[in-house]
């Protein structure tokens, strides 16, 4: 059975029907399980900082990012300027925002990440040399039991060469020290250090301290150099390398006869009155180390246990910090949001209003009548000519059909006494008066005869 159905016999999930709340919940116990404190290294983005003064942003490289949050009461230990885009290392615990579904990491400690280009260097030349025998334990000295004449290769003025003086001046003050001053930081100081570490081994000392105080990778850097690492090797003088404080690790480190983690720790080593003591105080002092982090760890794991069988107010206030500040985020994301339509409506009316501005609507009409004044007498004048051709049409058709045309081409019409058309003989008597209109004047006719047949014209 592998470890995935482990989990989920553990949750029960084959037999149980579980709320959204009941997944999410137990998702969160199972994250800060496997997870209880990691440091993930990567760069800042999304930085927001809401009024209850916790952090949240996320940290991301170039295939993958998470979201952290940075509470208050860690966060007022940043001396960091956080801002997005800067490469840290965070500390922390994997967890679950139950309100949200989201997989976080809850943080307590922030620091830079600049070295990265110098930690692989660093590696690269401990590989190299390791592989060489550089740092066989075959090839080291043992340290002089009584030493008399001791050679320290440091700062002259640094705190390094104070401490060393003070060890020897209360430990072992008839023991004769000679500094051999060089550099121990900057472009110059490995071939500085090369060449103090030739001249001290020619001149005879019983042993001697490579020792600097304190500082980032890159002030460590020259006692990292290969020319000053090879320089150590080659001494036939026992060497002890005591550079920068216990948690720093140089080169010079590894290939020097002994590493003490501190210059006075040097100076404590060659003392020879507590020599034997000192080794078996730092065996014991190891062993106490071992036996506290075991008991540290199995404690750890207790409580850890114990935390998340009994649930702190505090983790609950938290994530209802968080989500607190998550909704005053939206709300003014929403007002915003609000505030810009209302701008855009309010800036669109105004175009309305202006484009309908009675002032405006009077200068188009103005400016319309003045066309129709301008069009109205050309207008008027088509009209009379289109009527007066229309009236000359019409008379000239009227005209066409006029008696009065007929009566002009030689005919007449006849009348009775009533002024009635005669037109036919039998309407006529003998004698009968008649008057026939012509087409200039009339003529007062009497019947003569009355003529039964009707003669062709011009007979």
């Amino acid at each position: 059975m592998n470890n995935d159905d482990t989990i989920f016999q553990r949750l029960g999930a084959e037999r149980e029907v579980l709320t959204v709340s009941q997944l999410n919940a137990r998702a969160r116990n199972l994250l800060e399980e496997v997870f209880p404190r990691v440091w993930v290294e990567g760069e800042l983005s999304n930085l927001a900082r809401p009024s209850s003064g916790h952090l949240y942003f996320t940290l991301k490289d170039s295939g993958a990012q998470v979201r952290c949050a940075l509470f208050r009461q860690h966060a007022a230990r940043i001396r960091l300027q956080l801002r997005d885009g800067l490469l840290v290392r965070a500390r922390g615990r994997v967890s679950l925002y139950e309100g949200r579904g989201d997989y976080q990491m809850i943080l307590d400690a922030l620091e830079p990440a600049g070295d990265g280009a110098l930690r692989q260097a660093f590696e690269a030349l401990k590989a190299r040399l390791q592989a060489e025998g550089l740092f066989a334990t075959e090839r080291k000295r043992a340290l002089p039991s009584h030493p008399t004449r001791i050679g320290v290769i440091t700062s002259p003025s640094g705190a390094a060469v104070r401490d060393i003086i003070s060890v020897f001046g209360r430990r072992a003050p008839f023991i004769e020290l000679v500094i051999s001053p060089t550099a121990v930081q900057g472009r110059e100081a490995a071939p500085q250090i090369v060449r103090a570490l030739e001249r001290a081994d020619r001149a005879g000392f019983d042993a001697l301290i490579l020792a600097r105080g304190g500082g980032s990778l890159e002030d460590l850097w020259p006692f990292n150099e290969e020319q000053v690492a090879r320089a150590v090797a080659a001494c036939r003088t026992p060497i002890i390398s005591a550079v920068g404080h216990e948690t720093d690790v140089s080169i010079s480190d590894f290939v020097a006869d002994v590493r003490a983690p501190t210059p006075s720790a040097a100076a404590e080593l060659l003392s020879p009155d507590t020599q034997a003591m000192l080794a078996q105080l730092q065996r014991y002092h190891r062993q106490l180390q071992q036996c506290m982090k075991v008991r540290l760890g199995r404690e750890h794991l207790r409580l850890d246990n114990l935390r998340r069988r009994l649930r702190h107010p505090g983790e609950r206030l938290a994530q209802q910090a968080q989500r607190l500040d998550e909704l005053e985020m939206r709300l003014q994301r929403a007002w915003r949001h609000r505030l810009e339509q209302r701008q855009q409506r309010l800036a669109h009316l105004r175009a309305r209003l202006q484009h309908q501005h009675p002032e405006r609507l009077l200068g188009m009409l103005q400016e319309r009548l003045g066309q129709l004044q301008q069009r109205l007498p050309r207008a008027i004048e088509v009209q009379m000519q289109q009527r007066r051709q229309r009236l000359e049409s019409a008379v000239q058709s009227l005209h066409l059909i006029s008696p009065l045309a007929t009566l002009g081409r030689g005919y007449s019409i006849l009348l009775d006494q009533q002024g009635k058309a005669i037109r036919s003989q039998h309407e006529t008597q003998p004698g009968q008066q008649l008057e026939a209109r012509l087409g200039e004047g009339k003529l007062q006719l009497r019947v003569e005869a009355q003529q039964p047949h009707t003669l062709p014209l011009g007979v």
